[in-house]
C-alpha cells in the first residue's frame, strides 16, 4: 500500500462517516437543539477513531456496513466529550475545529443538552435492526465503558484535579490511558469485533489501539507548545497556561516526542503479534503514524 491509496482510503472513510452524520443527527430536534448537535459534530475534526474502526473492521473481515454504525457512535461520543470539556465548567475554551466551541455559539444549556443528547444518540446508532443482537451488546458495553468513570469521564476528574498538582508519569499516564486513550483504544476493539477472532488476535489489536491512544495524547500535548492556535483549530498554550501537568512538563518536550514515537513502535510490534498478515494490516500502520506525524 502507497501513501495516495492510503490517502484516498482515508477520503473514503470520511466521507461515508460525514454522509451518516449527516443522516443519523436529527436537523429537527426540539427547539434548536439539533441545530447545535449538528454543529458540534459535523464538518470538521480528523475522523481518527471512525477511521479506527473502519480500519478495525476491514483487516479483521467484518462486515462495512455495521463498522460505520460503531464508527459513528464513537464519532458522537468523541464530539460530545468536546463540547462539555470546552464549557466554563471544565476547561472553558472558546475554539474548536477552527470555530467558536458549542457553548460560545449557542449558551451554555444548549450546548450541554446538544451534548447529553449526542451521547443518548450513540448507543441508540448501535442498536438498529440488521446489526446482530450479540454485537449490539458487545459494542453498547465496550463504548459505555470506555466513555464512563473507567475511562474518558475518569480521566477527565483526575485531570481537573490534578491542575497545579505535580504527577508523576505513571500517573499521568494513568489519567491519559483513561481520558484520551479508552476511546482510541474501543474504537479499534469494536471494529474488530465485526468479526470472530481468535483470543490472541483480538488482544494484539486492544494493545495496538491502547499504544496509539497513548501516543496521541503525547503528541496532543507536544502540539500544545508548538503549532499556533490556527493550526490547532483550537486555543494552543491553554494546558500551560491552565498549570496542567503534560507530557510536555513532565518529560520535556524532546523525550516526550521520543516517547511518542517509541508508543507508536509499540503499536506496530502489536500489530505484528496479532497474525494477521502484514498486506491486511496497511491501514492500520499507517493510522499509526499519522497519530505522530499530525500538525493539529
Amino acid at each position: 500500500m502507497n501513501a495516495a491509496d492510503f490517502e484516498g482510503w482515508m477520503r473514503q472513510g470520511q466521507r461515508a462517516v460525514e454522509t451518516a452524520l449527516q443522516a443519523w443527527v436529527p436537523a429537527d430536534a426540539p427547539a434548536g437543539l439539533g441545530e447545535a448537535m449538528r454543529y458540534g459534530v459535523l464538518d470538521g475534526g480528523k475522523r481518527l477513531r471512525p477511521l479506527l474502526v473502519l480500519a478495525a473492521a476491514q483487516v479483521t473481515g467484518g462486515a462495512t456496513a455495521a463498522a460505520l454504525r460503531a464508527a459513528v457512535a464513537v464519532e458522537l461520543i468523541h464530539a460530545y466529550s468536546l463540547i462539555h470539556d470546552d464549557m466554563p465548567c471544565m476547561d472553558n475554551d472558546v475554539l474548536r475545529r477552527g470555530k467558536p466551541t458549542v457553548h460560545v455559539q449557542f449558551g451554555q444549556a444548549p450546548a450541554m443538552l446538544a451534548g447529553d443528547a449526542m451521547q443518548a444518540l450513540a448507543f441508540e446508532v448501535l442498536t438498529q435492526e440488521g446489526v446482530p443482537v450479540a454485537l449490539q451488546a458487545r459494542w453498547c458495553g465496550l463504548l459505555a465503558r470506555a466513555a464512563g468513570c473507567a475511562g474518558m469521564a475518569g480521566g477527565q476528574a483526575i485531570d481537573l484535579a490534578s491542575v497545579g498538582c505535580p504527577l508523576s508519569e505513571d500517573e499521568l499516564r494513568f489519567m491519559h490511558s483513561l481520558k484520551t486513550g479508552a476511546l482510541l483504544r474501543a474504537s479499534v476493539v469494536m471494529g474488530a469485533a465485526c468479526a470472530p477472532l481468535e483470543a490472541a488476535c483480538a488482544a494484539a489489536l486492544s494493545d495496538f489501539g491502547e499504544a496509539i491512544g497513548l501516543a496521541f495524547q503525547v503528541v496532543d500535548d507536544v502540539l500544545d507548545v508548538t503549532q499556533a492556535s490556527e493550526t490547532l483549530g483550537k486555543t494552543a498554550g491553554k494546558d500551560l497556561d491552565a498549570n496542567k501537568p503534560t507530557y510536555v512538563s513532565v518529560l520535556g518536550l524532546e523525550p516526550a516526542m521520543r516517547y511518542a514515537l517509541a508508543l507508536r513502535d509499540q503499536a506496530l510490534a502489536a500489530l505484528q503479534r496479532s497474525g494477521l498478515a502484514p498486506e491486511r494490516t496497511g491501514y492500520l500502520r499507517a493510522l499509526a503514524d499519522k497519530v505522530v506525524q499530525r500538525e493539529s
